[in-house]
């Protein structure tokens, strides 16, 4: 019979940022440790607020079934010597079995004959197995940090303060340091801190309710959605769309409500990204616009509480936003008293990296590479990339940034407008730093393309350079990402620059800086870069027919992606695993292929000939389409070759006994192999 899990983990507050990831690893563990245990079990849910993280799951088995379990010991030359006899490694394989050495078995596998020892398990009640799980799960759910508490040596995001374990209803018993589980859960901290039973999930949600609770996330979200809705309509505005903070907010929160405030409208000279930034990182706030997205003197705040006197709560958060305002507009004020371009020197005191240098020697590395990739991909804007690439860390050393860190990039662009500089120029300064992470925005001008490229580079050359190579989770200098914002760039604008002529360039203007072997680096590099493209794009395509075209080639970034989007769609056709069946076996006949020229004279069937014919027939069409950039239709025209295959298999024994007809119709093959390589290893592709 199955029956239903509910745990809870009570705690001080958890950072919001480690919620989301937390629930996922809770569901991750727990499937593993069921699974393991050869539990069946139904659907799993995961909750979490501040103050807990939540577990529920459905129709567990009663009793883990019984099992016949083969556990494989040293191969059968290993295990027993000239004469038969059992060595030290199957006594010490039995041993460890807790069984005898006679009742050790001989099982063929595919490398030959290994010791194994067949046992019998008896299965165990499940109440007894989460005894032993769940407490092995609380300590392995993995935060960013953790800590003791008391003087255990458990640890955990924060410290606990009750847990509530139920199976089918009952405590299923155990410590979790100094926390003992149970059936009792708590309300909110300080609208209901309370004590409440709880008998299973659907019973703990309406609980929660009562005690001001919201346990699940998604509907905390809409709760504060449609609150700032009210809000803002009440304010005669709208609010400005915001996913990520409504995310962010709905895990700061267990029983949101929202008030509206106001700022003084003087504020409103500041940058409009300045003062949605301090709103928004600083104090969680969302702002409001009108009807015609023009920013508001208010803003929305959720609060984690009824409030009774919404006016106090309101001047409050009034009175700290006009502080940081006042620091904002005062050094919006002052920044402008000096010009962007007087700024330039005094990145020379600026250390961009020990080994690398100050950030004014950084800038120029980059400006001569982004002035070289706008003279080669769009010369008429080359004196505007140059101009762009050198003022676009000026405003790194101006107050508001300094102050205001988020802006950076967006000040340059202001400050640059108000010196008169040209719009490009201007715009090209905040385009740089995009995207600014996964799936943004990317630059929209060729200018700001080739200094975002140019500056990304040199970042990532720079660190390979000098051995600050990304491992692990561990990348400090955010390498994937920028490699990631290159390959994003370089497709959607479509720049044919090869990526080994880039990573080239960069290091050449790298050589003084350098402390490893310039090839090495070069190598390492382009490896990296052909990671991040392989997961990019396995996340869009077949993850066959992305290998395919990368392990021939993936330099030319906006051309290996149309080869694998031509790739990717070639595959559905229909009789596409019999062609890739045949293909896959021209590959793996010819191996590295025979450079010698194919003699018609040398056929010995038909067979022969009409492959040869149907060869030329098709390479002709296939470097047309391949000239056009048309690769669909150039795997259309390699398809041609497919009966003509088969009827050379079918007649044609390729390596005869003759060396020079083996040879030839070896070279016969190569063709076909070289011409599909012109596109993909199709070897790679599953059928």
């Amino acid at each position: 019979m199955a029956k239903d899990l509910f745990l809870e983990i009570g705690c001080e507050e958890i950072p919001a940022g480690f919620i989301p990831k937390a629930m996922a690893d809770m569901e991750q563990l727990l499937r593993r440790e069921l699974e393991s245990a050869r539990l069946e079990y139904g659907e799993v849910v995961t909750l979490g607020t501040p103050r807990r993280l939540v577990l529920a799951v459905k129709g567990i088995a009663e009793r883990q079934p019984d099992a016949e379990l083969t556990a494989m010991g040293p191969a059968k030359s290993v295990a027993y010597d000239a004469d038969g006899n059992p060595t030290r490694a199957a006594q010490g394989f039995a041993r460890g079995q807790g069984v005898e050495v006679s009742q050790l078995t001989l099982v063929l596998t595919e490398k030959g004959e290994y010791l194994a020892a067949k046992k019998s398990e008896i299965g165990r009640d499940t109440s007894e197995l989460l005894t032993e799980m769940l407490p092995r799960l609380i300590g392995a759910i993995p935060f960013k940090k953790s800590m003791r508490w008391a003087d255990m040596e458990t640890r955990f995001a924060r410290p606990i303060h009750w847990i509530v374990a139920l199976y089918d209803g009952l405590v299923v018993p155990f410590t979790f340091g100094n926390i003992e589980s149970g059936s009792v859960s708590r309300g909110h901290r300080f609208m209901a801190n309370t004590v409440f039973p709880v008998r299973d999930f659907a019973h703990y949600l309406e609980e929660c309710e009562r005690h001001f609770v919201i346990p699940d996330p998604e509907r905390r979200k809409e709760i504060i959605r449609r609150e700032i809705e009210r809000v803002a309509n009440k304010a005669k505005g709208e609010v400005l769309p915001d996913e990520e903070l409504l995310t962010q907010v709905s895990f700061l929160v267990e029983y949101p409500s929202a008030v509206a405030g106001t700022f003084s409208p003087d504020f409103l000279v500041v940058p409009r990204e300045v003062l949605i930034t301090s709103m928004r990182e600083h104090q969680r706030y969302f702002s409001m616009v009108d009807g015609e997205g023009k920013l508001l003197p208010g803003f929305i705040t959720i609060n984690n509480t009824l409030t009774e006197d919404p006016e106090v709560v309101v001047k409050g958060n009034e009175r700290v936003l006009r502080a940081r305002l006042s620091d904002a507009r005062f050094f919006f004020n002052e920044d402008r008293k000096s010009t962007l371009a007087s700024r330039v020197e005094a990145l020379k005191s600026i250390v961009y990296q020990a080994k690398l240098g100050t950030s004014y020697e950084k800038m120029e590395r980059f400006r001569a590479l982004a002035k070289g990739l706008a003279d080669e991909l769009n010369p008429a804007v080359a004196e505007r990339t140059f101009r762009a690439a050198t003022l676009c860390k000026a405003d790194l050393v101006t107050g508001m940034v300094g102050e205001f860190p988020e802006v950076q990039g967006i000040m340059g662009r202001e400050y640059a407008i108000h010196d008169g500089e040209e719009p490009e120029v201007a715009n090209a300064i905040a385009e740089h730093y995009l995207p600014t992470q996964a799936g943004g925005a990317l630059p929209a001008s060729d200018i700001g393309a080739f200094v975002s490229l140019a500056d990304k580079m040199d970042t990532i050359c720079g660190c390979f350079s000098v051995g600050l190579i990304p491992t692990g989770s561990a990348d400090p200098y955010a390498l994937r990402r920028s490699a990631l914002g290159i390959i994003n760039i370089v497709l959607e604008r479509g720049y044919r620059k090869p990526l080994s002529s880039l990573i080239g360039a960069s290091l050449d203007l790298l050589a003084g800086k350098s402390s490893r072997p310039r090839e090495e680096v070069q190598r390492e590099v382009l490896e990296f870069f052909r990671g991040r493209f392989v997961n990019l794009m396995a996340d869009r395509f077949p993850s066959d027919a992305v290998d395919a075209v990368v392990s021939v080639s993936f330099e030319d970034l906006v051309d290996a992606g149309a080869k694998i989007a031509a790739l990717a769609e070639f595959r559905n056709r229909e009789d596409f695993g019999p062609l890739a069946v045949a293909f896959k076996r021209v590959c793996n006949i010819v191996k590295e292929g025979v450079d010698s020229p194919v003699l018609a004279e040398l056929f010995e069937d038909a067979a022969e000939g009409a492959l040869h014919a149907a060869l030329k027939q098709a390479a002709g069409k296939v470097e047309s389409a391949l000239a056009d950039g048309d690769y669909l239709a150039a795997l259309t025209e390699i398809a041609t070759l497919k009966p003509a295959v088969d009827l050379f298999f079918e007649k044609v024994m390729v390596m005869a006994e003759d060396e020079r007809v083996r040879g030839n119709r070896l070279a016969l093959l190569t063709g076909i192999a070289r011409l599909f390589a012109r596109l993909a290893d199709f070897s790679r592709l599953s059928a």
